[in-house]
């Protein structure tokens, strides 16, 4: 298949490295073009339990040359619509965007933009981070489930067919709400207090203060999927969480990875999200509302933090 992959970060390298690998024609789609030639010259680095390898794949800035069949949108939740706005100036009329970011509202975004027939979502539990432009680390395995769109099937039905042969796990389901929401708790569990302390998923849960700030987190998204009558993909949501810990506990949460590089994080389309839903239902989120009050709190004091005493 023809795919671009909008975005290089963890998740974004990983999945193109790989389906390129598998044979399928990927380009990589950045907005800075010194990144974007580094990429096209020296190809994308994956290293985990498999081994290290090094995939060429060619990294693009601005108009691709050929429409693709596929657009994988992999940029942060704060990015979506300007990365959008510039897919549509060259994607095809037929060109199927499919997302599988972090948070809500990312679906939505890309539909106003696309169309609700072109625009498909789903979810990833890959867990990647990434060391360096081009350098990822991959730190865990898991589903990737798409949702099927309300237009034509047959491409997103040949785009899991590629993602399968490419060695992920992909399949489809007719509901994706429920999806994205399942993804949202997990990552409503995990990413902020990685962010806040700076630890690897499979510590947070060790720690019985972080565990109970973990099960209230969750337990406030939970009141929200209730009152909304969403179905959930799993029976026990915070032992999910505690499983996406131990399968990926040496991974840097993607949120910790922002905190890290000092950039803007998705704390608003997580937690914040929570806060928002929660807050046009009439139900009170403290624990989500301080966990993301926290996290933008770190992000407008980058130049402020002590590194000694």
């Amino acid at each position: 298949m023809d795919i671009a992959v909008v975005g290089p970060g963890a998740m974004g390298c990983l999945f193109a490295a790989r389906l390129k690998q598998s044979g399928n024609n990927v380009t990589l789609v950045d907005y800075k073009e010194q990144r974007a030639a580094f990429i096209s010259s020296e190809g994308v680095r994956i290293e985990g339990s498999s081994g290290s390898h090094v995939v060429s794949v060619p990294a693009a800035v601005g108009k691709m040359a050929v429409p693709p069949e596929v657009i994988i949108v992999f940029v942060k939740a704060t990015q979506t619509k300007k990365a959008a706005m510039n897919a549509a100036t060259w994607a095809g009329p037929d060109s199927l965007v499919l997302t599988l970011q972090n948070g809500l509202g990312n679906m939505e975004i890309l539909q106003e933009i696309f169309g609700i027939k072109r625009v498909a979502a789903g979810v990833t539990a890959e867990g990647g981070t990434l060391l360096e432009a081009g350098h990822v680390r991959h730190a865990g395995r898991g589903e990737t489930i798409i949702g099927r769109p309300p237009g034509d099937a047959g491409k997103i039905e040949r785009l899991v067919n590629a993602l399968n042969g490419a060695g992920f796990s992909a399949r489809l389901v007719d509901r994706v709400e429920e999806l994205i929401w399942g993804k949202l708790l997990v990552n409503v569990g995990i990413n902020a207090l990685a962010a806040v302390t700076r630890l690897r998923n499979g510590d947070i849960p060790r720690i019985e203060p972080l565990r109970q700030i973990m099960a209230d987190a969750v337990e406030e998204a939970m009141a929200v999927v209730r009152a909304k009558g969403v179905k959930l993909p799993y029976e026990n949501p915070l032992q999910k969480v505690m499983d996406v810990c131990q399968a990926t506990a040496v991974n840097l949460a993607s949120m910790l990875q922002d905190v890290l590089r000092e950039r803007t994080t998705e704390v608003e389309a997580i937690n914040g999200a929570i806060v928002r839903e929660a807050s046009a239902l009439g139900i009170p989120a403290p624990v989500n509302m301080a966990l993301a009050r926290i996290v933008k709190g770190i992000e407008s004091s980058y130049d402020l933090r002590a590194d000694s005493i």
